[in-house]
């Protein structure tokens, strides 16, 4: 703020995103998620091996963590932090949970006494969001050890989808509005030395 003034000066950083940048991140959003679960329900999960469905939700555990580092890289330079924060966890999130439905669905489909029946690509989300959201109606029960070995695998991971990944995105988004606020700070100080002084 402008002493004596009260206004903010047109040349610091908006505090705020702008409408239209929020509705464009909403919509990246939507597309984002949209082209995970196409690809989801495109991917043919049913006739999947065993060894298979383990080395891609292994695969898929991997790349959920670089995914996290990028988002977390991401934060930390964006000029809206926070706004980037949510993005980052409503990309990451979905991705998550459709990574173990992948591998209920091709779980089931190898071996349907895992889960009492086949599951379709749609039961898999279900059953793996009932299970990220410890809600668990019993329509659907890991029933092999493989199964209880991969919803005991997931059910670890929320804690650290939860505990870790969004820590890590939150602290980011602080990190990266401090150092905003540190630089607008820094040209404000550079303008103050800059201007000439009254004689």
């Amino acid at each position: 703020m402008t002493a004596g003034t009260g206004t903010v000066p047109q040349d610091q950083p908006e505090d705020w995103p702008s409408f239209r940048r929020i509705i464009w991140t909403a919509l990246r959003v939507v597309s984002s998620v949209a082209v995970l679960v196409a690809v989801y329900y495109v991917v043919p999960l049913d006739r999947s091996s065993m060894g298979s469905a383990i080395a891609m939700l292994l695969t898929g555990l991997v790349g959920f963590v670089v995914l996290v580092a990028v988002q977390v890289t991401s934060v930390l330079r964006s000029r809206y932090p926070w706004l980037r924060a949510v993005e980052a966890l409503a990309v990451s999130v979905p991705f998550f949970v459709l990574l173990f439905a992948a591998a209920y669905v091709a779980m089931a489909a190898q071996s349907p006494g895992s889960f009492g029946r086949r599951l379709s690509h749609t039961n898999g989300i279900y059953f793996a969001v009932s299970v990220f959201s410890t809600v668990g109606f019993g329509d659907f029960t890991a029933r092999t050890e493989a199964a209880q070995l991969a919803v005991t695998g997931q059910m670890l991971s929320d804690l650290a989808v939860f505990g870790l990944a969004i820590k890590v995105i939150v602290n980011a988004a602080r990190q990266g509005r401090r150092r905003k606020n540190t630089m607008a700070t820094a040209v404000r100080e550079g303008e103050a030395k800059d201007r000439p002084r009254p004689d």
